[in-house]
């Protein structure tokens, strides 16, 4: 039975407590744009505060609206749907578009702006998210919570998929890895979800004993290594003072696997590391070369941008923002235990 472990913390187990999520208020997620449209052209960009409500929903009530199919609006990212968020959309234009935009009624949808471009927006055109939290009822030490939070703006974090890619219960894991054993017929979207679960928990995996090791925030011998706020990756053979002390002002980080065939490999003390713990799991490993599945390589460390944070009453506010693909609940399993208020659960 394959089940999602409670990944180890850099800083140890926090001692402070809260509740999140206790109302879209309390998780406030904005895009930040890779670009911005020009005036002119033959899309419309939409600039959307949406409410208690996903991306792929909103989107579909967008197409109905101005009776176009589903797959020409556009988006950048899937945004939290148990939030107030904000992100750009983009649908084709027409003589009557801005007539029934004027008109629309769509549940907890909001449309600020919009701004005709030349192209359509595609998945990924964002330089990442900036956040908003709140956590009630906070309990425990402030003076330990700051001292934590002083911490993981000058380290950065261990870069762990959160819980929701792995589905309610981490199911995802195990049901996917036994329909794509016997290469089950799935839907192109279903197919995806399990694959990336099965990355991801490998990741993690890998990412689960740097920490143990208390280096993944250092670069090792034999590491890939990635420049910060790129996708840009070069070998590290063997460390020495320049790149210590790149890795120590968050200029590189090293990098752990996303399985698949083919993909650059890791050399040395590194390559030990990651072959020993994915040597564990060789099942999943097979399937997700089987499956045909680019490897790839992520940062083992996430550093929020311009944390910052207060306490009011019982409560404590965090302010930062994040890279495409990172998780806001990854940074705040770092400072506080944290549960998600009853009416989210679902």
């Amino acid at each position: 039975m394959l089940t999602v472990p409670q990944w180890p913390h850099f800083l140890g187990p926090p001692q402070a407590e809260g509740v999140t999520r206790s109302c879209p208020e309390d998780f406030i997620v904005e895009e930040i744009p890779r670009l911005h449209p020009e005036g002119e052209g033959g899309h419309l960009w939409l600039w959307v505060e949406k409410r208690s409500a996903n991306t792929d929903w909103v989107a579909k009530e967008l197409a109905r609206t101005i009776d176009c199919v589903p797959r020409d609006v556009g988006f950048a990212g899937l945004k939290d749907r148990h939030a107030i968020t904000r992100q750009w959309f983009s649908v084709p234009m027409s003589s009557t578009v801005q007539e029934n935009l004027d008109n629309a009624e769509i549940e907890g949808v909001k449309i600020l702006e919009g701004r005709q471009h030349t192209r359509k927006l595609k998945r990924g055109t964002l330089n990442g998210n900036r956040f908003q939290l709140k956590v009630r009822c906070f309990k425990g030490d402030e003076d330990q919570t700051i001292r934590r939070l002083e911490k993981i703006r000058t380290t950065g974090v261990p870069n762990y998929f959160g819980p929701q890619r792995f589905g309610y219960r981490g199911q995802n894991v195990e049901q996917g890895y036994r329909l794509l054993d016997r290469n089950a017929r799935l839907p192109h979207s279903k197919r995806s979800i399990y694959l990336s679960a099965l990355r991801s928990f490998l990741f993690n995996q890998v990412l689960a004993e740097r920490v143990r090791r208390e280096d993944w925030n250092t670069v090792i011998d034999g590491d890939l290594v990635m420049l910060d706020g790129t996708q840009s990756i070069f070998p590290c053979e063997k460390t020495d003072a320049d790149i210590e002390e790149r890795a120590r002002r968050l200029d590189i980080h090293p990098t752990g696997p996303m399985p698949g065939e083919h993909g650059s490999q890791p050399t040395g003390l590194a390559a030990e590391v990651e072959q020993a713990v994915l040597g564990n799991w060789p099942l999943l490993t097979r399937v997700l070369k089987a499956q045909r599945v680019q490897a790839a390589r992520r940062a083992l460390r996430l550093c929020p941008v311009d944390l910052g944070w207060s306490f009011d009453g019982d409560g404590l506010e965090l302010i930062f923002a994040l890279p495409p693909g990172a998780y806001a609940t990854t940074v705040l399993r770092e400072i506080l235990v944290f549960t998600e208020a009853e009416q989210n659960k679902k």
